[in-house]
């Protein structure tokens, strides 16, 4: 979504009393009766859509997800969207219709296209406004899964995104007998307004995990009463939760599988012996998961649409808007799908099955993981490497009172960044700009950590086979050899007492373009000073993900950023016009990390 005006979204009013007048006096009404009147138990099915052209209707259509009936915002009548089945090499040509009160707009997210396709209004397009139709032709020059969606207001929360699946133009060579899309999304009965609202009022409003009086006896009886309290004493000092993983949690989300819940069950049938392909695809707002199969191996086989050197797991993390293809062959009548929340409040669950009515055992939640150190401060400097036990990579859980009150001092001046500056002046120079220190940024990392196979927090050492990035390997390598000519960094950077985001400091409504030279080849590199994982999304170009040592890794659409981490990727600016880049986490772009990019 880009803001219209350069107010920040935050300050926006809306209520739900104003929509509903603005809808019931709009001149669209009558042309969205047909779909206000599809009140039923669950959003309809989602149907696929093939060929080279195709109309698509946003509308207003009531459902019931939760047991309450809303408004979700919908095309074609069904959350998700259709399916959408193209061809490479091919010209679609799609032509969609607004029924809203509103502008609308989508975005093909991760397909290569013109500028003024990509469906970012104010950016690439001036939007689609109520009543009239927007007809989006362009070629298909690639295959894989993706997904498309809403780029305007909060209408992607509501239900306004749907699945791409595209055949490549040569023969396959993934071979599999059963094909189905596996779309995963998160839905509330609030209106999203009032759920940001609350975020930028009370930053852990929906977290479940955090700490009580339980877990400080248990701490007292584990370590004594001097550790649990000079624990508590080290994060309130950092200004910091270590149990904020998600910002939005089952408090208020349902899950999904295409559009399904787990009480609803989706299935997917299959025969033994067979091979069945499903495509993954993370179209949550806030939400990561992670997924596994229990009793079945799965054999990942795309990631991003592209694919990959076959990786065999148990489990894998997608983050928000990646895809991965995986291939499993069943040897059992019926198998859960199990995609759990990162911050472990909630899931979703399918079934994998012979037929109707035959289900598998649903495994329970693991147990939620706080960060540890090593999230919060990367590497860590030589200094704090020398303690007893190494910070580096230690759990806060196990930290003598000693290593706190040392780690509480060196931690001091980020919480309270009034001496930042002087304390790591050289990092600096080098490297920050001056936006990186004030009210948008409660903190920074100065040695991030570079390693990519780690699989993230709650997935450590849990027995089970994860994969990392470090397992990825796109096959046939990069699409450019050239060698960058030019580094550009940009930190992820926050405060989440005030729930603001943003690059470098700054939020969009107060940022200025970033500027590619087109045909250049260049280097990002991306640091996250913050304690969330961020999934990183630049439009209209592909990121060649690059490992600690600077050789290719795996090309995707977006990049999952852990805590203290440090990324690199090329680009090669071969896309002329105007692009969004920003965070994927859908309440984290509204509160300011968002940039645009100009390609000239």
């Amino acid at each position: 979504m880009i803001p219209k005006t350069n107010r920040p979204l935050s300050l926006r009013s809306y209520s739900r009393r104003k929509f509903l007048k603005k809808l019931l006096n709009s001149s669209v009404l009558v042309a969205t009766l047909p779909y206000l009147r599809q009140a039923q138990a669950n959003s309809p099915i989602a149907p696929i859509l093939s060929g080279t052209e195709f109309d698509l209707t946003i509308a207003h259509t009531t459902v019931n997800i939760t047991g309450e009936e809303r408004l979700a915002t919908t095309i074609n009548g069904s959350v998700p969207g259709p399916t959408l089945h193209w061809r490479e090499g091919d010209i679609i040509t799609l032509r969609v219709k607004n029924l809203l009160p509103e502008e609308t707009s989508l975005h093909w997210h991760g397909i290569i296209l013109p500028y003024q396709m990509d469906g970012a209004p104010q950016i690439s397009f001036d939007g689609i406004a109520p009543g009239e139709t927007f007809t989006y032709r362009f070629k298909v020059q690639q295959s894989g899964t993706y997904w498309y969606h809403s780029h305007s207001e909060m209408q992607e929360q509501t239900g306004l995104y749907g699945a791409i699946v595209i055949d490549p133009a040569k023969p396959e060579t993934i071979q599999s007998d059963r094909d189905y899309v596996v779309l995963m999304s998160d839905w509330t009965d609030e209106d999203p307004m009032a759920v940001f609202g609350k975020l930028k009022s009370e930053s852990a409003y929906y977290n479940l995990n955090q700490p009580t009086i339980v877990d400080l006896f248990k701490d007292i009886a584990d370590k004594g009463l001097s550790s649990a309290v000079e624990k508590r004493h080290m994060w309130n000092m950092m200004r910091m939760n270590p149990t904020d993983l998600a910002d939005i949690s089952a408090s208020t989300y349902s899950y999904l599988i295409n559009g399904h819940t787990s009480a609803d069950n989706w299935l997917g049938l299959f025969k033994l012996g067979e091979k069945v392909r499903l495509r993954f695809i993370n179209a949550s707002a806030q939400s990561f998961f992670d997924v596994r199969i229990p009793g079945l191996k799965m054999t990942v086989v795309t990631a991003d649409g592209q694919n990959v050197d076959p990786v065999e797991v148990d489990e894998f993390r997608i983050g928000l808007a990646e895809t991965y293809d995986v291939i499993v062959t069943p040897e059992e009548n019926a198998y859960t799908i199990f995609a759990q929340s990162m911050d472990r409040t909630g899931y979703v669950r399918g079934t994998l099955a012979t037929q109707s009515g035959l289900t598998a055992a649903v495994p329970a939640l693991d147990k939620a993981e706080p960060l540890t150190m090593e999230d919060m401060m990367g590497a860590m400097d030589h200094e704090m490497a020398g303690m007893d036990h190494g910070i580096a990579g230690m759990d806060h859980s196990n930290m003598t009172p000693e290593q706190m009150r040392q780690m509480e001092h060196s931690m001091h001046d980020m919480a309270g960044m009034s001496d930042v500056k002087t304390a790591s002046k050289k990092s600096i120079q080098v490297h920050h700009a001056s936006t990186e220190f004030g009210a948008s940024v409660d903190m920074r990392v100065d040695t991030p950590r570079t390693n990519l196979d780690d699989p993230g927090v709650g997935l450590r050492n849990n027995g089970r086979r994860v994969l990392t990035y470090a397992d990825l390997h796109t096959i046939g390598g990069t699409l450019d050899s050239r060698a960058p000519t030019r580094e550009m960094e940009l930190h992820l950077t926050g405060n989440m007492q005030r729930y603001t985001w943003s690059f470098d400091g700054v939020e969009y409504n107060e940022a200025k373009p970033i500027h590619f030279r087109h045909g250049e080849r260049l280097r990002v590199i991306l640091v996250n000073d913050t304690m969330m994982t961020h999934p990183v999304h630049l439009h209209g170009m592909w990121s060649e993900l690059e490992t600690p040592e600077g050789e290719f890794q795996a090309r995707k659409h977006t990049i999952v950023v852990q805590p203290a981490q440090r990324v690199t990727f090329l680009v090669t600016a071969d896309a002329l016009g105007r692009w969004p880049w920003h965070c994927h986490l859908f309440y984290h772009m509204h509160a300011g990390m968002f940039r645009e990019v100009v390609v000239s």
